[in-house]
């Protein structure tokens, strides 16, 4: 294939370290690969997006392709970004887990002593609410394939959400308007950027623009 770039953006406090394996199959795949490591629990959405995503994307190589993988709080960072910015070597997204309509476990606990603490200011930020960030960024006008997962290793938050989740947010809570393919897998939150089937539907994505369905069972 010819030279591409993916820009990988990992979840709420988390690191670059999260997204590790899937950095290390889409380099075997032929993939520039940048791993950002951003401070996703000490500033807002909008921050970190106009202060720490444009150092990612001037480490992809000048007039290539930019791809880009997002775990969760990232897929937002992402879609806040490109709303304010036109990337013209945009290529295809592709997001994992991400609230895009927000996280019914942020309406619940975002007044919990410790949450902010915990999820920072951008955290505070993903609520279902329609003046949330997620909720007042529209439609997506680029190619966007959506991995939701069906499993969680978290039955508590799990009640807070609407079923099928993935322990974080709600498989109907990942889709956003003008996404161009959507998959459910059944894998929960924290793993869903190390799970072997994510990883390769992923790949699936960047060099096709959809996923492999047919051999899928929720």
């Amino acid at each position: 294939m010819s030279e591409e770039c993916v820009v990988l953006l990992h979840g709420m406090a988390r690191s670059d370290s999260s997204m590790n394996k899937m950095e290390t199959k889409l380099k075997e795949a032929g993939y520039i690969v940048v791993n950002f490591d951003y401070p996703s629990t000490q500033h807002n959405i909008e921050s970190i997006a106009t202060d720490y995503l444009p150092n990612a994307i001037a480490q992809c190589k000048p007039n290539v392709i930019i791809n880009f993988v997002t775990h969760s709080l990232g897929g937002i960072v992402l879609r806040k970004y490109l709303s304010d910015n036109k990337l013209e070597r945009l290529g295809r997204v592709v997001m994992l887990g991400p609230p895009n309509k927000g996280s019914e476990v942020v309406d619940k606990l975002k007044n919990v002593p410790g949450f902010e603490f915990i999820n920072g200011p951008a955290g505070m930020e993903l609520s279902t609410d329609k003046t949330s960030v997620p909720n007042l960024l529209g439609a997506v006008t680029y190619p966007v394939g959506i991995i939701a997962g069906s499993s969680t290793i978290n039955p508590i938050l799990s009640q807070m959400l609407p079923n099928p989740d993935d322990g974080k947010v709600s498989v109907e809570n990942t889709k956003v308007e003008g996404m161009a393919d959507h998959i459910i897998l059944p894998v929960s939150h924290p793993f869903l950027m190390r799970n072997d089937e994510v990883i390769r539907q992923v790949k699936s994505f960047l060099k096709t623009g959809k996923f492999q369905h047919s051999i899928v069972s929720p």
